[in-house]
């Protein structure tokens, strides 16, 4: 099984990408989105966390995410404590799935700091999504309900995207002005091809 990394900055449209993969059948990890359950559920994350910044971290047994951002923004050592815990646990997290999708030809990692949290080192090719700075910021600012400045502050804390694509195997461009599927399809066959 070939494990792929899906990759992008904020706002370039790797959600909308992994739906596509989707149709063909793809196993998707959407780290994310793993990330947020295991902060919720993993009573070893969880007691870690609450020891370093407080129970008011919690609301109900749910992580308050706004807070953590608040506590860890342009704080470069609450931030890589927090990674140092969420990190190792979506890594593990991760090897599960992969053992439970063991018979798929290949699989999708979706992260958005893949290459920032070192995940790039867990898959065997990357896909970079790209979509220029000023389209992100109108999904974002759509999506999220925040302002320009604030997702502004979010992509200057991301990887550059032109780094990510130096890094990438392929790239996807997600610019509104060219068709993302026959992109993906692109890939797809490229990917399928490669086995046999």
């Amino acid at each position: 099984m070939l494990k792929i990394g899906i990759t992008g900055g904020i706002g370039s449209g790797k959600s909308t990408i992994c739906k596509v993969f989707e149709t063909l059948n793809i196993p998707i990890y959407y780290a994310d989105i793993a990330a947020a359950v295991i902060t919720n559920k993993n009573n070893e994350v969880k007691s870690q966390l609450i020891a370093k910044f407080g129970d008011e971290i919690y609301s109900y047994g749910m992580l308050d995410r706004k807070k953590l951002a608040r506590l860890i923004f342009n704080n470069s050592e609450a931030l890589a404590f927090v990674n140092s815990v969420i990190h190792p646990a979506v890594k593990k997290d991760y090897e599960n799935w992969l053992e439970i999708n063991k018979s798929a030809l290949y699989t999708l990692k979706e992260a958005a700091i893949l290459f920032e949290s070192g995940a790039n080192t867990q898959v065997d090719k990357i896909i970079s999504v790209y979509a220029p700075q000023e389209i992100k910021i109108q999904r974002v600012m759509k999506r999220e309900q925040i302002t320009y400045e604030e997702v502004l502050r979010r992509i200057s804390s991301q990887m550059p995207d032109e780094e990510k694509m130096r890094q990438s195997h392929f790239v996807i461009y997600n610019d509104e002005t060219q068709l993302v599927i026959p992109q993906v399809l692109k890939i797809h066959n490229l990917l399928i091809n490669s086995f046999l």
